[in-house]
């Protein structure tokens, strides 16, 4: 690094190496592995690795990576569900040099061959849950990676394609492998790839100053302490679990492994281990407060519970305080790392209503202490819009957690980063006390009549309904209005007798008439595998 010298405080003082090191995340699980060596850092199942055994697999990992000739640049994906492999493939991997494309394991074949071909993929970890998707997308894919079979013994059956299994692989590397950290923090630690709902994915690529710095944000602000009890309901996939593999390595936690999210599961975890961390979408959080009876487990403690994807309804936060569950909502994008603004909790609000409470933790809030700025502005002059709550823009980040950008896609960089800012494509509003709050993504906004309606603020009087469960809202074509709301809807109780008339009037009971849905749809909603409603599946429904 150097600097120009134009000052006193820059004529031989340059940057060295006793006072300049590259920030990477690599650097928490070294440090956890000195101060925490005997602490457990992964439970999955039977299997338990403390700190100091964790450092020396992931060593293995990057030194039977280096053995095969992986090095910087080198991009190596993983098809795996939330296990000790996965999470070790965030230090083993980047510890080479390389990158890590954690794939996620929705994605048909052709969408994995894609991404294998355009990440140009040299090896290919996969969990054998996978294998029939990872072997039609192989046959399809150009590229032919190094294949390495992961055999957990909690998954589903599954055939073995690799040459050999991960733990065969790693037992061969050097468990003081000698690694190093970038030359350059600017360097690529990982590849994220968006959903591609509208085209192809594009690949978010990610740097190593980034991941520490969003991994710190994190920690910040959920204001965690030493140790905590970590259960991975977030895909660890889904923009490197929002940066938590490496945040639970800084302070020295402990990660219990779910492959399969469901309540029954949630509740065993926090009984079992007193788990007092989770991230998860508001699906999740649906999942929780709608549990039965025999799902639910007892605890007496409190779970600290981070959420973002679609604004959580006011109505689940409030039922999961009820519950046991401190909820904290943040916002962001695979373009920043996950997470970057945070509803930060504000000390006078303890004296209003529980359910004022929840309709404030409800809004998107003000950027992470690691972003430089979150701002809402005129895409077109790109001026911040009046701290009114009602004037719509569009949502732009400006910060070190911004990505360095999208794979091979220099057009999509161009547009992206139009201005000096990322666009986000997301609408908001900015209240009078500088808290951001989402109102839609700019292709959700229905335009009834020339009014603007936001899709958000009509599912979130759903909610309010006893018998709701979860709920999506898209526009339909009409002649007369251009567009009108129609309500997608899974029932609490299929068998209660809600019709279309009810759930109709109670919305017009609680918001102007002319953002009421005018057609209502029963059944299940299409969700992604991070828990996220597909709304591009549902405005096809609603209009075929």
């Amino acid at each position: 690094m150097r600097y120009t010298q134009d000052t006193i405080y820059d004529l031989y003082l340059e940057a060295n190496p006793a006072n300049y090191v590259p920030l990477s995340p690599i650097s928490f699980l070294a440090r956890a592995a000195k101060v925490y060596p005997s602490r457990d850092a992964i439970i999955h199942g039977s299997r338990r690795y403390t700190w100091s055994e964790t450092y020396s697999r992931c060593r293995r990992l990057a030194s039977a990576l280096s053995r095969r000739g992986i090095g910087r640049g080198d991009t190596v994906a993983f098809m795996g569900s939330n296990t000790p492999e996965l999470y070790e493939a965030h230090f083993g991997i980047p510890m080479t040099g390389a990158v890590l494309n954690a794939l996620n394991i929705r994605l048909d074949a052709a969408a994995i061959a894609f991404i294998l071909d355009h990440g140009e993929a040299k090896v290919l970890f996969a969990d054998k849950e996978f294998s029939k998707t990872i072997q039609q997308a192989l046959e399809i894919a150009d590229v032919d990676p190094i294949v390495i079979d992961v055999d957990d013994a909690l998954a589903p059956t599954g055939e073995l394609l690799g040459e050999s299994n991960y733990e065969d692989f790693i037992s061969a590397g050097n468990p003081d492998f000698a690694w190093h950290l970038p030359e350059n923090e600017w360097d690529a630690i990982s590849l994220n790839y968006t959903s591609g709902t509208t085209g192809k994915p594009k690949g978010a690529v990610y740097h190593h100053r980034g991941a520490y710095l969003n991994a710190v944000g994190d920690i910040m602000a959920w204001n965690m302490t030493q140790a905590p009890v970590y259960l991975w309901t977030l895909p660890m996939f889904h923009c490197n679990g929002w940066c938590f593999p490496w945040a639970i390595a800084a302070v020295g936690g402990t990660n219990i492994c779910l492959r399969t999210v469901t309540a029954n599961a949630i509740y065993e975890a926090i009984e079992n281990y007193t788990v007092d961390h989770m991230c998860g979408a508001p699906v999740v959080l649906g999942m929780i407060v709608n549990a039965t009876a025999e799902e639910r487990r007892p605890f007496h403690h409190t779970v600290e519970v981070m959420t973002a994807g679609a604004p959580p309804p006011a109505a689940i936060i409030e039922e999961m305080q009820h519950a046991g569950f401190n909820v904290t909502h943040v916002y962001g994008l695979t373009e920043t790392y996950g997470p970057a603004t945070v509803c930060a909790w504000q000390k006078e609000w303890e004296d209003t209503s529980p359910a004022e409470v929840a309709r404030l933790k409800s809004r998107q809030g003000v950027e992470y202490m690691v972003l430089e700025s979150v701002s809402v502005r005129d895409p077109k002059t790109l001026e911040t819009v009046p701290a009114d709550g009602e004037t719509i823009g569009e949502v732009m980040f400006k910060g070190n957690n911004v990505m360095k950008g999208y794979l091979k896609n220099p057009d999509a960089n161009d547009e992206s980063f139009a201005g000096g800012y990322f666009h986000s494509g997301d609408l908001a509003v900015i209240h009078s006390d500088g808290y951001i709050e989402l109102k839609d993504r700019s292709k959700d906004i229905i335009i009834s009549g020339g009014e603007n309606i936001s899709s958000i603020e009509v599912e979130d009087a759903l909610y309010k309904h006893p018998n709701v469960m979860a709920a999506a809202v898209v526009a339909k074509l009409d002649e007369k209005w251009g567009e009108t709301p129609c309500a997608f809807i899974e029932l609490k109780d299929a068998s209660a007798g809600t019709i279309e008339r009810e759930i109709i009037d109670f919305c017009r009971n609680n918001l102007a008439h002319y953002k009421c849905p005018r057609h209502v749809v029963f059944g299940p909603l299409p969700k992604t595998s991070t828990g996220k409603i597909q709304k591009f599946v549902l405005r096809q429904r609603a209009n075929s």
